[in-house]
């Protein structure tokens, strides 16, 4: 605590607020995310959604259009069902202790702990990535941290080794001090490659430091061949327009809106020009190699009946297909490589437009 106090961080915008709604929003894009990619999105997503009750209420296809590009959609849909939640089932009071944040959509053992110690100063241990590498090499764990029962041996030290100290407003700054210490030193100090053990306030305890076991701990997660899949994915055209469809909830890029896949009904190559290139996406658990076939379809007329002959009609519905001009659909929930795709197609739009094509 002593050490967080005079050299941990102190400036991160979630750590001028002791509003649980704010640190539950900040706990959850650093989920899987390096605090300084999180900064601009999470000023621009509380902008937006200041409130627990405006999150709750907004479409949701502004919620995934103010995460996209921070990846693992499935926190922005839990986010908003847990914002529902706290209105339903909370009278719109956001929740500070561990045990009922644990019941809301989205919120672990460790996450919950945090708000909680945050928000509210209560004594209760948290445990991310981070912090398993601090007590892994301070105590020597061996195995994977992810294995349940090294797990439950490092949650245990965890619950062992919250600070003990009075009531009051001390011990809740007691307890801000010590689970944010325990994030600073994760983060800035026991690092993964070249941990600065020199300035770690732990060291002369260390006992990975005393062995030399600081670059074998924590064990890795034994290595596994990331599978491959394919998939070919269609970028329809309509002079300004692209047709884009809202993809399944569950699966990757749930509830985002992406390019077709498969051809929609209606679509004959054999009247209309395709170009075709190659994407490759790496995720966490597989590597998708993506084949985009790219149509230009003529111009909606403006009437039914002054549809060319032979056009093809590609059908969009209301709900999982839709037409949307290319500047706009920028503005949607957008996986990050359909994103860039779009925006190559925009800029290419616009200066054949400005060449008159």
């Amino acid at each position: 605590m002593a050490w967080q106090r005079q050299h941990g961080r102190h400036g991160l915008p979630w750590q001028q607020t002791t509003d649980a709604y704010r640190i539950w929003v900040s706990e959850i894009m650093l989920q899987q995310t390096q605090v300084a990619a999180v900064i601009p999105f999470y000023q621009r997503f509380l902008q937006r959604f200041p409130e627990v009750a405006v999150l709750a209420a907004a479409p949701v296809d502004d919620v995934l259009a103010h995460w996209s590009g921070l990846g693992y959609y499935a926190r922005a849909r839990n986010l908003q069902r847990a914002a529902q939640m706290v209105m339903t089932a909370h009278g719109g009071q956001f929740p500070v202790s561990r045990a009922v944040l644990e019941t809301l959509p989205g919120i672990g053992r460790s996450t919950a702990a945090a708000i909680a110690a945050f928000a509210a100063g209560e004594r209760t241990a948290i445990l991310d990535g981070n912090v398993k590498r601090v007590f892994a090499r301070c105590f020597a764990v061996e195995g994977y941290p992810g294995d349940a029962p090294v797990l439950a041996r490092l949650w245990a030290l965890a619950d062992s080794l919250l600070p003990v100290s009075g009531a009051g407003a001390d011990a809740r700054e007691d307890m801000r001090a010590y689970t944010q210490g325990l994030m600073d030193l994760g983060s800035g100090v026991c690092l993964r490659g070249r941990p600065l053990c020199s300035a770690c306030p732990l060291a002369s305890g260390c006992l990975a430091l005393r062995d030399g076991l600081t670059a074998a701990l924590p064990s890795r997660k034994p290595a596994k061949v990331k599978p491959e899949r394919s998939a070919t994915l269609w970028l329809l055209r309509r002079g300004g327009e692209v047709l884009l469809e809202r993809r399944p909830e569950r699966g990757i890029w749930g509830g985002l809106w992406s390019l077709p896949e498969p051809a929609p009904n209606g679509l004959s190559l054999a009247e209309a020009p395709v170009r075709s290139f190659e994407l490759r996406h790496v995720f966490t658990h597989f590597i998708l190699n993506m084949t985009v076939q790219q149509v230009v379809l003529p111009e909606a007329p403006a009437s039914p009946k002054a549809a060319p002959q032979g056009a093809p009609a590609v059908a969009a519905d209301s709900r999982h297909l839709q037409w949307h001009g290319l500047e706009p659909a920028l503005q949607l929930g957008l996986p990050a490589p359909v994103r860039l795709v779009l925006e190559q197609v925009l800029a290419e739009y616009a200066a054949g437009t400005v060449a008159g094509r």
